[in-house]
C-alpha cells in the first residue's frame, strides 16, 4: 500500500490495519518516508482520532522500530518493572522509586528524558553528580540492573528508532496534543524495554502537561488499557500538580532532597507519599506484594534498613559516579555562589501557587533549558518552597533561591513572590486522585492521601 493512500485513508476517518500502520512506521524509522508525509499523518490522526486497535498498533510498531530488550538471558531473580512520569515540577520521584522497588525484589530498568518546558528532566538531575554517566554501553546498563536491581539511563537511538523523528515533525506541526500520538510516544519507548508490568503517573494540575483532571484521566485511561493490549500490564495514578510535587525545584537541590527522603529523613513530604503509593502498585503489578499492606511493610523495611539508599550508591557507582553519594552529598553536588532566602512581605497563609510559574523560574535560573540542546547550571534551583496551607511570616520564607548572580536571585525572587498567593488556608487535597487499572476501571478518589 503507498504510503499516500495511508494517509487519505485515515485523512477520511478510516481505520487502519497494523500492517499500514507498521509499514507506515518502518518508513519513519529508516527515512523512506519524508517529513511531509509524517507531517500529514499524524495530522490526520490529530483530527480523526485512533481507535484502540489502531492505538495499540502504533505503539507496537514505534516499540518495534529499534532494539527491544529481552531480559530472558540475563536469569533475573525478579520481575522487570518500571514507571513513567508525564511530567511536573520538584518530580524527582524516579531517583527514589527505582532502588527503592529494587530493594523490594524488582528489576528497574529505567529509560528517562531530560526537561521539558518548565517540567525538571531526571537526566539533568543525574548528571548534578559527578561521573554519572547517563549513556552507558547496553551490557554495562544489562548487568547493572541485574546487579543493583536498577539503572537510570537516557534513551539510546537504538530504542523505538522513529520515536525521535516522528516526534520532532509534531513538534513543528502542531500535533503533539494528540491523545493516540502521545500514547504511542510514551509507549513505544517503554515497551521497548521489555518490561514485566509498568505503572504510570499522569500528573493533574496547574503545573501538569495535562491541566485538568478530565484530560489526565483520559490520557491515564488511554494509556494503562493500550499498554495492557500490547502485552505489558499497566496500572496508573493521578497524581497532583497543583503545587510543586518536592520541597525544592532544581537539579542538585532534587537529588539532595531524594537522598534525604532515600536516608529516612522526610517521612512527612509530599514526594515522599508520592513514592511510596507508586511504588506500592509496582510492587503489586510485578507480583512483589499481594496487596497494599504487605507492599507498604515491605517498602517501609527497605527504607528503615538503608536497603534502597544502598541499591541506589550501587547505581551511581556502577555508572561512574562516587560510591559514597548518600551519605557525603555535600562534598559533590555543586552548589549555587547566592543563596538567600525570599520572603512575601507580609504573614498569611499560601492559598495557590501558580506552579509552571515555579519550573520557569528555575528556568530562568539556568535550571532548565530555552532550546533543545542548551547547557544548563545544575546549582541553581529552589529550595524549602512553601506548601499550600503554609503559614509565611518574617521567619518562614516563601522559598529560598539559588543564584549565580544577585541579579539572578532578585529576578527569580519577584518571579516567585508572583507565584505565591497569600490568603485562607485552602482545604487539603488529595495527593493521588484516582487509580486506573489494567482494565481502564477508574477509582476515584484514589486510595491514598
Amino acid at each position: 500500500m503507498l504510503n499516500s493512500e495511508i494517509i487519505r485513508a485515515k485523512r477520511d476517518g478510516q481505520a487502519l490495519d497494523a500492517s499500514a500502520i507498521r509499514q507506515f512506521v518502518s518508513g519513519i524509522a529508516d527515512g523512506s518516508v519524508g517529513d511531509e508525509q509524517i507531517g500529514a499523518f499524524a495530522m490526520a490522526i490529530f483530527l480523526n482520532d485512533m481507535n484502540d486497535v489502531e492505538r495499540i498498533a502504533l505503539s507496537e510498531a514505534i516499540r518495534d522500530s529499534g532494539e527491544v530488550l529481552d531480559w530472558r538471558d540475563m536469569d533475573l531473580p525478579g520481575p522487570v518493572i518500571d514507571k513513567h512520569s508525564t511530567g511536573g515540577v520538584g518530580d524527582v520521584v524516579s531517583l527514589v522509586l527505582g532502588p527503592w522497588v529494587a530493594a523490594c525484589g524488582g528489576h528497574v530498568p529505567m529509560v528517562s528524558g531530560r526537561g521539558l518546558g518548565h517540567t525538571g528532566g531526571t537526566l539533568d538531575k543525574l548528571e548534578s553528580i559527578p561521573g554519572y554517566d547517563i549513556a552507558p554501553s547496553s551490557a554495562r546498563f544489562r548487568q547493572l540492573v541485574k546487579d543493583a536491581g536498577v539503572a537510570i539511563i537516557g534513551q539510546t537511538g537504538d530504542l523505538a528508532t522513529a520515536d525521535k523523528r516522528f516526534y520532532a515533525v509534531r513538534d513543528v506541526t502542531a500535533t503533539v496534543e494528540s491523545i493516540p500520538l502521545i500514547v504511542a510516544s510514551i509507549l513505544g519507548k517503554k515497551l521497548a524495554c521489555g518490561l514485566d508490568a509498568l505503572v504510570m503517573d499522569v500528573k493533574t494540575g496547574g503545573g501538569a502537561f495535562m491541566p485538568t483532571h478530565s484530560a489526565s484521566k483520559e490520557l491515564a485511561v488511554a494509556i494503562a488499557t493500550i499498554a495492557t493490549g500490547a502485552g505489558t500490564p499497566t496500572r496508573a495514578l493521578i497524581t497532583d500538580m497543583d503545587q510543586v510535587l518536592a520541597g525544592s525545584a532544581g537539579n542538585a537541590v532534587e537529588v539532595a532532597e531524594a537522598l534525604a527522603v532515600l536516608r529516612g529523613e522526610r517521612h512527612d513530604s509530599r514526594l515522599y507519599r508520592v513514592t511510596r503509593a507508586l511504588a506500592v502498585e509496582m510492587l503489586k503489578a510485578g507480583g512483589l506484594a499481594d496487596d497494599d499492606a504487605e507492599a507498604v511493610t515491605r517498602l517501609d523495611t527497605a527504607l528503615a534498613s538503608r536497603a534502597a539508599a544502598e541499591r541506589f550508591a550501587r547505581m551511581v557507582a556502577g555508572l561512574g559516579g562516587p560510591a559514597d553519594i548518600v551519605e557525603r552529598s555535600d562534598r559533590y553536588l555543586p552548589k549555587a555562589p547566592v543563596v538567600r532566602p525570599v520572603y512575601a512581605g507580609e504573614s498569611g497563609h499560601l492559598a495557590a501557587m501558580d506552579t509552571r510559574a515555579l519550573g520557569m523560574a528555575v528556568v530562568e535560573l539556568g535550571g532548565g533549558r530555552r532550546q533543545a540542546g542548551a547547557a544548563i547550571d545544575h546549582a541553581v534551583g529552589l529550595s524549602e518552597i512553601v506548601a499550600l496551607g503554609e503559614r509565611v511570616d518574617g521567619e518562614r520564607p516563601l522559598a529560598v533561591v539559588h543564584a549565580r548572580s544577585e541579579a539572578d536571585a532578585e529576578r527569580a525572587a519577584a518571579s516567585l513572590r508572583a507565584a505565591m498567593q497569600l490568603g485562607e488556608a485552602p482545604p487539603p487535597r488529595l495527593l493521588i486522585h484516582a487509580i486506573v487499572g489494567p482494565d481502564g476501571r477508574v477509582t476515584e478518589p484514589g486510595g491514598y492521601s
